[in-house]
């Protein structure tokens, strides 16, 4: 098997007894995870290999997040700790952690119901209610202005090394523009305290006075990057059909892109803990109801509505590009009351989302630049659904804050 983990290693730093079979899941984009059974049960071990989240301390913060969510009662599944209280375990300059197996399956918004629409956007709402109140920020928390590095804010969207949050594995694991932008207000925050002691749930917490403003994707870089793209589609032999594809929607991009160049964004909305990373392949289910939000690799401080307009495109993005907006709609309104966001919230946020998803490329930098084609079945619907969003604007925000 290939990148087989040190189970022996491994398994003498927990109470897990011996291993009897280890076999890999399907594979995902960021890490790597196998289903563990052992002469004491049956568990999910994770390596952490990407090198963006894969830091030990990033790691334990995830933990703890999942920790104080399990009890509240967030579906989530805590790791397990080793023999020495900790979750993380090193062997060989390699990270991995022990989770509980959880049975269940992905269920993609075409699978659900609008009542259970509904409840998924209630759940990401309660996931964001709760982040914020087991990880409560230091300083003001209004805007992208203070989420540091260490909280998650990327620096550059589109740097192919890991793809941007509308991503989700190919295989998923079983088991396991009219309208004029509205801005949220600044939330008022307290006066700024001294950093709390190690294990307190604000010490987690990065600074939210710091840093710079995230005003959206630059277009200049963006029409850099859409003609070194179409270098590359013109280039690659022998051409097929995904090189047609691909120079295609890199042509129609460019013309959307100089219609609509004068729509940046300015700024971002209101920011606090969010999942990172919440699609239908990091969310288990066990029948009608979800049993485990499982992945909080990207785990960091971002404007909570964009988590929750990233998810919707993905969730419930059909096949030709478009959204399904009255599930949409039934989802964001149970979002908006559980996460006590308002409509201008989630229009803004519908606004940057938009803008992001009009200039981003990851899925052809990964097939052109690094020669990796894991992303490639995602790439039609994924870039149909932008045009098809520019065109159906207005609608697609009435769905969100109406």
């Amino acid at each position: 098997m290939s990148h087989a983990p040190p189970l022996g290693a491994l398994l003498r730093q927990y109470a897990a007894g011996s291993a009897l079979a280890c076999d890999p899941v399907d594979q995902g984009l960021l890490n790597r995870g196998y289903r563990l059974r052992t002469t004491r049960g049956r568990y999910f071990l994770k390596h952490h290999f990407d090198p963006e989240t894969a830091a030990p301390e990033a790691i334990a913060r995830q933990h703890r997040a999942t920790q104080r969510l399990a009890a509240l009662g967030v579906p989530v599944a805590p790791p397990f700790p080793a023999r020495d209280g900790r979750t993380v375990a090193v062997v060989g300059g390699h990270a991995y952690a022990l989770h509980p197996w959880i049975e269940g399956r992905h269920r993609h918004g075409s699978q659900l119901t609008a009542a259970q629409c509904g409840r998924l956007g209630a759940l990401l709402g309660v996931v964001h209610a709760s982040l914020e109140r087991v990880m409560p920020l230091q300083g003001r928390a209004g805007t992208e202005r203070g989420a540091r590095a260490d909280g998650g804010v990327r620096g550059d969207a589109r740097a192919p090394e890991t793809p941007p949050h509308q991503a989700h594995p190919p295989h998923p694991p079983v088991g396991r523009i009219a309208p004029a932008l509205c801005h949220a207000p600044a939330r008022a925050g307290g006066a700024r305290t001294e950093k709390p002691p190690a294990g307190h749930p604000a010490a987690d917490a990065p600074d939210a006075d710091a840093g710079p403003v995230d005003a959206g994707a630059d277009p200049a870089t963006t029409f850099a990057l859409i003609d070194d793209l179409l270098a590359r589609v013109r280039r690659h032999r022998p051409a097929d059909s995904f090189d047609e594809l691909a120079r295609h929607r890199l042509l129609e991009r460019r013309a959307l892109l100089e219609q609509h160049v004068g729509r940046r964004p300015p700024h971002s909305g209101p920011v606090g803990w969010v999942h990172g990373d919440f699609h239908p392949f990091n969310l288990l289910y066990r029948g009608d109801a979800p049993a485990a939000i499982v992945d909080w690799d990207r785990l960091g401080v971002k404007p909570r509505a964009e988590e929750a307009v990233r998810a919707a495109a993905i969730f419930f993005v059909r096949p030709a590009g478009t959204l399904d907006l009255p599930k949409v709609r039934a989802y964001a309104r149970a979002y908006r009351r559980t996460a006590g966001a308002t409509p201008s919230e989630l229009a803004a946020a519908v606004h940057r989302v938009w803008w992001e998803r009009l200039n981003d490329f990851w899925m052809l930098r990964w097939h052109y630049e690094r020669g990796d084609t894991r992303a490639d079945p995602q790439f039609p619907a994924a870039s149909a659904l932008v045009v098809w969003w520019t065109r159906e604007y207005d609608a697609v925000c009435d769905a969100f804050a109406g």
